[in-house]
């Protein structure tokens, strides 16, 4: 099976991996920094990735494993992928350099599965893959 992620460049302090594309829309929005408009529809987005897109559990207790998803390249984990133009969108407005990494690997300890994606910790540093910006 293959895997993707997408991210920033920017390391998040949990999990000590590169910063999540909900986390760093997220963070756009924390700072004030979008419109009052983007905003509601960011509160509009956010509410229906949640109720489509299993939460891992382990963000209930605040990620204690600093586990890292990863998208399955699979019908269900591209459909929620293509869904995600407002988190594109917002990222390149902002100046938010977005990258994808592949793999055909397990990228670590597997923790958390449903049929969009996966998660994991001890990510593998030396982990065969491939990095593109977006």
């Amino acid at each position: 099976m293959k895997y993707y992620r997408v991210h920033t460049a920017d390391i998040a302090w949990i999990t000590q991996q590169p910063r999540g594309i909900f986390t760093t829309v997220w963070k756009l929005v924390d700072a004030g920094l979008l419109t009052e408009s983007e905003t509601a529809e960011y509160r509009k987005q956010r509410a229906y990735f949640e109720s489509v897109l299993p939460v891992p559990p382990f963000y209930e207790q605040g990620n204690p494993e600093k586990a890292v998803t990863w998208f399955k390249n699979t019908e269900e984990g591209n459909h929620i992928w293509e869904q995600m133009a407002f988190y594109r969108d917002m990222a390149a407005k902002y100046g938010v350099q977005l990258y994808i990494t592949e793999t055909d690997m397990l990228p670590g300890t597997v923790i958390y599965e449903d049929d969009y994606q996966i998660a994991v910790k001890d990510t593998i540093q030396d982990i065969v893959s491939h990095t593109e910006k977006l």
